[in-house]
């Protein structure tokens, strides 16, 4: 016989020897349930990992990791705060740029854009914007040629395409014998890029710095100095500490910043949907006190007896435990095994259900991700299961202490 004796006659409890079998089809029932509800916790939480690593990847390829501007807009010496920036041990490359706002003007529209002097060579150094060129080069983008790159949303809707002339219009203005007027100047398309965001795509241009200089009328100065850095998370620690290295008053940002908003709308969505599936874990997993108040119930002789021929209530009460926690622990690795399985195969799944009914769960022309991107994290599956394994243990302790505190004499009464 296994040693101990209590594990033993846990094992025999967890199916029914008699005809009735129903207790073994509801220990089987439990296990699934778990196992069913740790495995859908599991899959959703990577989906929304997939999600967030998918545009976060996609948005640093536009956006630098940190930035530093002037207080006033401008950097005047801005040579001397690009060394200090390269020299920090953890930059990667560094970038000048010059900002503003614009009109582009076409043969089928107007709209307001965001405009960003770069210099292509160090542009391609800190940022992924020669990954998203779908037509052109970024490198075209050379000073005096007055070229400019422009989104693919936004190309449609001007109605152009590479070679075609658009007129930037900027508030500055210019006073002339009919009064104040916008400056203006006539560019020539030489690159369409694709970022797949809506905010990037529609309104975002990129020219050389120089043009955007004589445009802005900066002279020497720039707007500011973007930084790439060996880890995008620790963005916010890192501009911190150049910038009080610098010796001047500058203001900062990272692209946490900037998308703050949208970060915190996702980890509140995990967040909620967690507790939603976690509950569902929760309901899955107190199956468990049916299953043994039911045994309790079925076995209360043989518990009479082994109470008689000298085993103690904590005995008892640990042969249930271990009951209800074996169930408990089947279903959880049951549930993380399928999980984690279904979740790197995600892709070739929902492909196969999409090719049997024939329809698209994100069509690639309205959604700018058009696959379900999953990413499975230990530490997520580690926390899941020990969650739903400590709710499996707590589940078995009023049944147990049921069982414990029968009176044997009281069950063999009707014997």
């Amino acid at each position: 016989m296994l040693k101990p004796v209590e594990l033993a006659i846990a094992l025999r409890y967890l199916r029914s020897k008699n005809k009735n079998r129903f207790i073994s089809f509801i220990s089987l029932t439990s296990v699934s349930g778990i196992g069913i509800a740790v495995a859908v916790l599991i899959v959703v939480l990577s989906v929304m990992n997939g999600f967030e690593y998918e545009v976060r990847a996609r948005i640093l390829k536009v956006v630098a990791h940190g930035a530093i501007t002037g207080i006033d807009g401008k950097l005047e010496d801005w040579p001397r705060i690009e060394r200090i920036v390269a020299a920090h041990p953890e930059t990667v490359s560094v970038a000048r740029f010059i900002s503003g706002q614009g009109m582009l003007v076409g043969d089928a529209g107007i709209r307001g854009v965001e405009v960003r002097g770069v210099d292509p060579a160090e542009e391609l150094r800190t940022s992924g914007i020669g990954d998203l060129m779908s037509r052109g080069l970024i490198e075209s983008l050379e000073p005096g040629k007055f070229r400019i790159v422009i989104g693919a949303e936004l190309a449609d809707m001007l109605g152009v395409g590479l070679g075609d002339k658009l007129i930037l219009m900027i508030s500055q203005g210019v006073v002339t014998p009919a009064g104040l007027v916008p400056r203006m100047r006539r560019f020539e398309v030489s690159g369409i890029f694709s970022a797949g965001m809506y905010e990037y795509d529609r309104g975002l241009v990129y020219m050389n710095v120089d043009d955007a200089a004589r445009l802005f009328r900066f002279g020497q100065a720039v707007s500011g100095i973007r930084l790439k850095v060996a880890d995008p998370l620790r963005a916010p620690v890192i501009v911190r500490s150049i910038a009080e290295s610098l010796g001047r008053d500058v203001f900062i940002t990272d692209w946490t910043r900037q998308h703050a908003n949208f970060f915190r709308s996702i980890q509140l969505t995990k967040s909620i949907i967690f507790v939603i599936l976690l509950l569902v874990v929760a309901v899955a997993v107190f199956n468990i006190v049916s299953t043994l108040v039911m045994v309790v119930r079925e076995k209360g002789a043989e518990i009479a007896i082994l109470r008689t021929l000298g085993a103690s209530p904590v005995g008892v009460l640990v042969i249930f435990v271990i009951q209800g926690g074996l169930i408990g622990v089947i279903g959880t690795l049951f549930g993380a095994v399928s999980g984690v399985a279904i979740a790197l195969n995600l892709d070739w799944i929902v492909a196969g259900i999409e090719h049997l009914i024939g329809f698209r769960f994100l069509a690639p022309d309205i959604y700018f991700i058009s696959d379900f991107p999953s990413r499975v994290r230990p530490g997520d599956v580690v926390q899941i299961s020990a969650i739903a394994m400590l709710l499996a243990f707590a589940s078995t302790l009023y049944p147990a202490w049921r069982g414990a505190a029968a009176a044997p004499a009281e069950a063999l009464r009707h014997e």
